[in-house]
């Protein structure tokens, strides 16, 4: 390995004075400037591993404030003795132990955030339920043009995974990953998730809006079979200009600008010229993206966007959460499924489903459990009716109501 460092995934630089112990005894061994060594030896590993520059050779252990050492040596001694008291063996844990560690260590971080959280991270059961959803094949690639810690992309190739062992196959090809984050530690974290997941990623930066990164040879934007993506809601920074400058075809003619108060549409046009032509997507947006506009005199430039869609065929189904589930934000949110080819039971339809009921009390937060994950997911991918929690809804009712797609007044209407 040390003659050949493509024999080995990432290759590490450090050397135990017994060639019999493992890596790990380096740094166990440390013993006085720990947070010097331990800011060196990342970026050593960075240095031999282009993979890992930018994301493990970010953090300054050795930083001070006013002569003060952030950290000091002890609390730095004690942590790393923690660690080493867990055996991380294949033959001791699971495979992906690290991987939902890490997916435990973004919650718990999520959960202290404030604001901040729901730029990165996306709960873990919305994710998956989207996944399951969308129902990727193995070998298709999927997109996250707004994807934070990459939770989503993530959750695809686990559901993947799960589906395949259910058909007892144990030989198939992953998903290939690929997203675009603009916050240059949420991008380190992004790849970071990967890396300990073992998944093959590809994670961009920069602003997607204003300038996405994936494009085809002739420069046109790339297309993908799947786009999963929660991007912040109602951002009021873009304006007109924006979607009339754009050069890639993303904001059609009768769709296009939404407003300048909220972008939700917009980014949903983005993710809509993602798709190849049996391309799908899952999207979380902020309930009023659903309705907005809906009722009131007069033209309204989210309606009209909604429309287009709707009027396109396609919107497949509209899922209505409970409140209190995301970090940022009390309110329940929706996910909306787009389908550029949608099976011809459900064509010129839309399945609304409001699932605000199926949680349970949560501290900070509520969450959905298990079976509820299983239940939703298993009524949005089979349209499955079921009173009080669920209605396929023409395209002529949709037209009679204004375009509003909320599932959230469904109980009233069927109580």
């Amino acid at each position: 390995m040390k003659a050949d460092h493509k024999l080995v995934r990432f290759y590490l630089p450090l050397m135990p004075e017994d060639p019999e112990q493992p890596v790990w005894s380096v740094i166990r061994k440390l013993a006085d400037k720990i947070g010097e060594q331990l800011t060196t030896y990342p970026r050593e590993i960075a240095k031999e591993n282009a993979l890992l520059q930018g994301i493990i050779d970010r953090v300054d252990f050795n930083a001070t404030t006013h002569g003060q050492h952030d950290l000091d040596d002890d609390r730095l001694s004690n942590l790393i003795e923690a660690v080493s008291t867990k055996r991380l063996g294949l033959d001791d844990v699971e495979a992906d132990i690290i991987g939902k560690s890490y997916e435990y260590l973004i919650r718990k971080f999520a959960e202290g955030g404030g604001q901040s959280a729901g730029e990165f991270y996306t709960p873990w059961e919305v994710g998956l339920i989207m996944a399951k959803v969308v129902d990727a094949e193995p070998g298709m690639e999927v997109y996250d043009p707004t994807c934070g810690s990459g939770g989503l992309l993530i959750k695809c190739e686990i559901a993947m995974e799960e589906k395949m062992s259910l058909r007892s196959r144990k030989k198939y090809v992953p998903l290939k990953l690929y997203g675009q984050e603009y916050i240059a530690e949420t991008w380190a974290m992004a790849n970071m998730n990967m890396i300990i997941h073992d998944m093959e990623g590809e994670i961009e930066i920069g602003d997607t809006f204003k300038k996405p990164k994936f494009r085809n040879k002739a420069g046109k934007l790339r297309t993908f079979d799947r786009v999963v993506a929660n991007p912040m809601w109602n951002q009021d920074w873009f304006t007109e200009a924006d979607y009339d400058n754009d050069e890639l075809d993303r904001f059609h003619a009768g769709a296009g600008f939404p407003g300048k108060s909220s972008a939700d549409w917009g980014w949903v046009q983005h993710m809509h010229a993602s798709l190849n032509d049996k391309g799908r997507a899952a999207v979380v947006l902020d309930t009023g993206a659903a309705l907005r506009g809906s009722g009131n005199a007069g033209t309204n430039k989210e309606k009209t966007v909604r429309q287009w869609f709707v009027d396109n065929d396609l919107v497949e189904s509209v899922l209505y959460l409970p409140e209190n589930l995301f970090y940022n934000t009390s309110a329940p949110g929706i996910v909306l499924f787009l389908n550029k080819a949608k099976p011809k039971a459900c064509q010129d339809k839309v399945f609304l489903v409001n699932a605000s009921q199926i949680f349970k009390k949560g501290d900070p937060k509520n969450f959905i459990p298990d079976e509820g994950i299983e239940k939703i997911a298993d009524t949005l991918r089979n349209w499955k009716e079921e009173e009080k929690l669920n209605r396929i809804v023409d395209h002529a009712e949709l037209k009679k109501n204004d375009y509003n797609i909320s599932p959230s007044r469904l109980r009233q209407i069927l109580e």
